[in-house]
């Protein structure tokens, strides 16, 4: 599954195609299970042509393409989702490509070979609906040991679960979750509850060890080969 690092190796690969103008917004057909879209891929594609695309973000597991007329194209890679700048794993399952004028990037494609992946277009206000804090926690490398300790320290549920709740803290999956763990020596069953102060402390410096280092490493490539720039 695309974690953090994965998904910010994505959108370090595809910052190249910051200045550019949308040429074309095309839907690959394939026959596998569509992605889920909002609203529906036409409207997408009418938004976004003729576009300049002014920046790349990311939140989480998230990506953000923000465009000229302040739309902005979410990418939710999920559990195999991809977003290239170059050759695929394969041809048979390129949901949409997005082609460019200008930049230094002439194209991007979205790869999901088992179509969990959603994709939205939205304005902002319905941007800032989504980033809200009810729905999502801080960013993964941008949260306190403060808050982190805050937002799961009450709870009974594992500290492994709690570090994998989105709306706590954002990108982390099972991979990540368990090399932080391991690498604070802590029974990843344990309750939150039960962790102290300076546990807490000693987890969010491991997680920004862990996450950075996958970053460095450019996130983890499994036997398929998926998680590559």
């Amino acid at each position: 599954m695309p974690e953090l690092p994965e998904v910010e190796t994505m959108r370090r690969g595809a910052l190249a195609a910051i200045g550019g103008v949308v040429v074309s917004a095309r839907r690959t057909r394939i026959r596998k299970k569509p992605l889920t879209m909002t609203p529906a891929w036409p409207s997408i594609a009418r938004h976004l042509a003729g576009q300049r695309l002014d920046g790349i973000d990311r939140r989480g597991k998230r990506l953000l393409l923000h465009f000229a007329n302040e739309r902005c194209l979410i990418i939710e890679p999920r559990m195999t989702g991809l977003l290239l700048v170059d050759g695929a794993p394969d041809t048979g399952h390129l949901r949409f490509e997005l082609t460019f004028r200008g930049g230094g990037c002439s194209r991007l494609a979205y790869w999901d070979s088992r179509g969990l992946g959603r994709v939205l277009l939205v304005d902002p206000p319905a941007l800032a609906d989504y980033l809200s804090p009810l729905r999502i926690g801080p960013d993964a490398l941008e949260i306190t040991p403060e808050t982190l300790r805050d937002n799961l320290r009450g709870r009974r549920i594992p500290v492994k679960v709690g570090l994998m709740d989105q709306k706590a803290v954002a990108g982390i999956g099972n991979i990540y979750a368990s090399e932080i763990l391991h690498l604070c020596r802590m029974d990843p069953r344990r309750s939150c509850i039960r962790v102290s102060r300076c546990q807490w402390e000693t987890i969010h410096r491991a997680m920004l060890a862990v996450l950075n280092k996958a970053i460095q490493m450019e996130g983890s490539t499994l036997s398929d080969g998926s998680y590559r720039n």
